[in-house]
């Protein structure tokens, strides 16, 4: 079984539920050989280069609702082991982690594809580092098993930023408008941070199916 999970690394539900979801598939029988990928998908595309304070850029967008709609993402985080630092947390474009994402799994594999997808969610929601910095997206990559310096080649050019945003068109044709969505062998979707009740029902729908599907 593959599983794609479309996300944003500074989407706090997409972190929340990607949590969900491997609690789900930590249950089930055989899950360590579901493949899981992560696919790109970008809040906002025209989020600036340049880092600034996440807390100034979600006052601007949601005015006074920002303090409740922090308040309310915190206690759900909480629940999954999650802290998010709000404070400290930046706002910053996310292709180049996306691009880093497409060198993982296309130089690496699947697994630290996703071991690096959980590093840059905790970088960017627990410690406040900036994840559209090349430097820390390097050694990110490296503490996720991803060779550094290969990393740090791809984000001085332009390598994987065409397959990046074709994949992400792509997205937008399938009808992914909302982050995270999880798509199971290609036909079964989920969207948003589901509780694990919910994955592990999908789970044992796929595993009832006949062999010729």
């Amino acid at each position: 079984m593959k599983v794609e999970i479309y996300s944003d690394v500074v989407c706090p539900w997409c972190y929340i539920g990607e949590r969900r979801f491997a609690r789900a598939l930590a249950e089930l029988r055989g899950g360590d050989e579901v493949e899981v990928v992560f696919r790109p998908y970008q809040l906002d595309p025209n989020e600036p280069t340049a880092p600034r304070p996440l807390l100034d850029a979600l006052r601007r967008k949601f005015g006074a609702n920002a303090g409740a709609m922090t308040a309310r993402v915190s206690e759900a985080a909480r629940a999954e082991g999650i802290e998010i630092d709000w404070d400290a947390a930046i706002a910053v474009n996310t292709l180049l982690a996306h691009r880093l994402l497409w060198l993982a799994e296309r130089e690496a594999g699947a697994a630290v594809q996703r071991a690096l997808a959980e590093r840059l969610f905790a970088a960017h929601f627990t410690r406040g580092e900036n994840v559209g910095d090349p430097e820390v997206l390097a050694r990110l990559a490296g503490e996720a098993g991803l060779d550094a310096a290969r990393a740090a080649e791809l984000l001085a050019g332009d390598e994987g930023e065409r397959e990046v945003r074709a994949a992400i068109a792509h997205a937008q044709r399938l009808g992914v408008r909302a982050v995270p969505t999880f798509v199971f062998d290609g036909e079964y979707g989920v969207q948003g941070a589901q509780p694990p009740e919910l994955f592990r029902e999908v789970f044992d729908e796929l595993a009832g199916r006949p062999a010729n599907g």
